[in-house]
């Protein structure tokens, strides 16, 4: 079992971020995961850096660990010959320790650049296009592609790495689960859903299994409880609406009845390293092998600490089925 850290960048500017992920590697996780949002979900929130900056800044003040996209839209804000080259280059001065991690996007960020956001059917197709894009212009030379949705002409990423970055795939449901499968190397999900997993292994998927374990720590569980429904409400909205809606006003409105007790529900909540073990067993359990730990509450350092000391080794202890 791999442990990760999620790199809140809808909680935090990008200097806090930066020191989080050097206190992350200290504290023994494997690798950390930043979300490559433009808008965060919330106003109070207050922050969207931009991933891709930071991940470089990250891996220049790191030494040992992974970097991981939670997760890139390749399709709408950016194309995917953009996504190919900065995936390139982060490999290469992270020495190897990058994952491209990609899904269909979400309106909250995507429509900011005016080109709407389509249905679900019609992204799942134009990830499809940009995946093998991005694999083609990994595999060196000047390369054009005429799809249905996206094009490249007579592009070539010259800075390349000896070996491709792995590619993990959103999904929750069983479409995007085949994408993950026939053409991504793991699978990326915020779910402890088996039915993704049995949809990506049918379809032929056989690598790395990642998912969010939400938590809230604080030294009582009352304080984490009170400030993940603060600020991280949106959490419990499912995919469905996570992937629609345009602005952090309206998830403001979609968890205006969001209450603490649903929150608890979710979230392992507090200082008891018991609980969180449990709540992480059950992701395990529904066949993932990369534990994000999402942490709302409002302590960043004290749950690093919380993790180092009580945490690292039960967490490693599980095994995924």
């Amino acid at each position: 079992m791999q442990i990760g850290y999620k790199l809140a960048t809808e909680q935090y500017g990008p200097n806090e971020l930066i020191r989080q992920a050097r206190k992350a590697e200290a504290a023994g996780f494997d690798f950390v995961e930043m979300s490559d949002h433009f808008h965060p979900w919330l106003d109070k929130q207050g922050h969207s850096p931009f991933t891709w900056t930071l991940f470089g800044a990250i891996a220049a003040r790191t030494d040992r660990i992974g970097l991981v996209t939670g997760v890139t839209c390749p399709t709408v804000r950016y194309h995917p010959a953009v996504i190919a080259q900065a995936a390139a280059t982060l490999a290469l001065v992270s020495d190897g320790r990058f994952v491209l991690g990609v899904g269909s996007g979400e309106r909250l960020n995507e429509h900011v650049v005016g080109r709407g956001f389509p249905a679900v059917h019609e992204r799942h197709a134009m990830l499809r296009e940009a995946l093998e894009i991005i694999r083609l212009l990994w595999r060196g030379g000047y390369r054009s592609y005429d799809g249905r949705y996206l094009r490249l002409e007579d592009a070539r990423v010259f800075d390349l790495p000896d070996e491709a970055p792995l590619i993990s795939v959103a999904a929750s449901g069983g479409p995007s689960a085949r994408i993950a499968a026939e053409l991504g190397d793991s699978l990326f999900t915020t779910e402890d859903e088996p039915e993704i997993v049995r949809h990506y292994r049918e379809a032929g998927g056989a690598g790395p299994r990642y998912a969010e374990v939400p938590v809230a720590w604080a030294p009582d569980e009352e304080t984490a409880a009170r400030t993940a429904l603060e600020y991280f409400p949106w959490a419990l909205t499912g995919w469905k609406v996570m992937s629609e809606l345009p602005n952090p006003v309206n998830f403001a409105a979609a968890t205006a009845t969001v209450r603490e007790e649903d929150i608890r529900a979710r979230f392992a909540c507090g200082p008891d390293p018991e609980a969180y073990v449990a709540h992480a067993r059950g992701f395990a359990e529904a066949g993932y092998d990369r534990l994000v730990l999402m942490n709302a509450g409002p302590d960043p350092d004290g749950f690093l600490d919380f993790y180092a000391g009580e945490l690292d080794g039960p967490m490693r202890e599980l095994t995924a089925l």
